[in-house]
This record gives structure tokens, sequence and C-alpha cells, in this order.
């Protein structure tokens, strides 16, 4: 086992803070709390298998919160869970045998188009429609569920908006978006982390010391959303996915 560094250890620990924070309330997390785990000088697989052991604290934190809040639809969640957990563990099943590479162009495309979308629709997600889930509609949500835990599993990178973004698609407001995006991508994390688990790629003392700053990064950024409202979670959205696009379009076209 890898030396344990106080600096590294207090680093993981404040950008784990951070991380959280942010993903509570629209997703983007990883794109801070697996470059800290990759610097502690861990490899890519145990970072990620890291990552999703102290993501699994947080986001079930921010679930409690939202859940508690009612600003989750239990009972439709309830029934996607566990599409989102079981295709993570395929997607992550996979991702031991192919690189993560052949996503990123996609990926890459699909977060221009939700930052054009929401950009565009100035109203979109401001009040919450009365969903009526017709046939098509629930196939929708069962198919894109299905794939973006198959997409948390295998990458990760995004998930949070990703979901959000179905969920806003399928008529709630920014608030309770995120919060079935939460207990959802709560599932996915869970999923993934068995995985990773059983093969070995999980270092539990990072893990553990990044898990206890995002539960209370995770119940600060949930509290944040729920008492600042619709208005704050969009800019705090639009602002995250923007990041997260800057960061693809460096990684895919400097990477090596």
């Amino acid at each position: 086992m890898a030396d344990i560094e106080l600096s590294a250890l207090l680093l993981v620990i404040a950008l784990g803070f951070l991380a959280a924070f942010i993903d509570a309330v629209v997703g983007g997390g990883g794109l801070i709390s697996i470059p800290a785990l990759l610097a502690t000088g861990m490899t890519p697989a145990t970072a990620l298998g890291t990552n999703k052991l102290a993501s699994a604290f947080g986001s079930l934190t921010s679930s409690l919160k939202f859940l508690r809040a009612r600003h989750v639809d239990f009972r439709m969640v309830m029934k996607l869970f566990p599409l989102s957990f079981i295709l993570s563990v395929c997607g992550a099943l996979v991702a031991v045998r192919m690189p993560g590479e052949v996503l990123k162009p996609l990926v890459l495309i699909m977060l221009i188009f939700v930052l054009i979308y929401t950009l565009v629709k100035k109203d979109w997600g401001g009040i919450e429609k009365k969903a009526v889930f017709t046939r098509e509609k629930i196939v929708f949500l069962v198919v894109f569920v299905m794939l973006i835990g198959f997409y948390d599993g295998f990458m990760g990178g995004g998930t949070g908006s990703f979901l959000m973004f179905l969920m806003l698609f399928s008529g709630f407001d920014f608030l309770r978006s995120a919060g079935n995006a939460k207990v959802l991508n709560f599932g996915s994390n869970i999923g993934a982390l068995l995985l990773f688990i059983i093969m070995g790629e999980v270092n539990y003392t990072y893990g553990l010391a990044m898990g206890a700053s995002m539960i209370i990064g995770s119940y600060a950024g949930a509290h944040m959303a729920i008492s600042k409202g619709v208005g704050y979670v969009k800019a705090l959205f639009i602002i995250v996915t923007s990041i997260l696009i800057l960061a693809n379009l460096y990684d895919f076209l400097f990477s090596t």
C-alpha cells in the first residue's frame, strides 16, 4: 500500500468538500475529485474506484437532504433506481476492457447540446409542469436512465449533468431535477463501487477521508440549493456544464 502523505490527504479532503458541494446541486464534482486523487500518485483505475467510494457518501447525503425537503419524485425515482444501479455495474465491467477515450467525442457533443438547449430555453426549468407519464415518456426515461447509468460506470464525468437534463426534459423544475438526479446518481455510484471493490481498485484511506468531507460538502450544497431556489441551481448548472465542456475539449484535443 502506498505511503499516505499528510499534505496529499489534506488536499483530498479539501477538494472533496468542494467537489461534493457542486455535485450535490448539479453534478460534475468528479471534475475536481478525480484529479485530486490522481495527484496522490494512485493509478487511474484506483482513482476511479476510490472516487466512487467517496462519492457514494456524498450522493447519499445530498439524496437524503433532498428527500427530506420533498424535492424528489420518490415513486418514479425508486422505479428507475435499480436500472441505474445494474447498468453502472455493466459499464464498469466494460470499462476494464475498453478505454474510455472511445466515448469522449460523444460526451463532448452531448454536453454542448445540453448547454445550448438550456441557454436558448430561458424559461425552461423555472416552473415545474405537471408530469404526465405517457408510455412514450416512460420508455424515454427508462432508456436514458439505463444509458446514463452505464456511462457512469464506464466513464463518469458529467453524469449528474446528464441526469439533471433528463429530469428537466421530463418536466421537473431545476430544484426537483437536482433531487431526482442525486438519488439516481447514488444508485450508479454504489453499483460501480461494488465492482471496483471486487477488483481491488479502491484506496480506503483516501476514499474514506474524502468521503467524510463529501458528507459535509454534500449537505452544505443541497442545503444551499434548497434555500436559494431554482435560479441558483440553474446558474450553477450552466457554469458547471460550461466547465465540463472546456475540460472535455482540452482532454480530447491535447491528451496523448
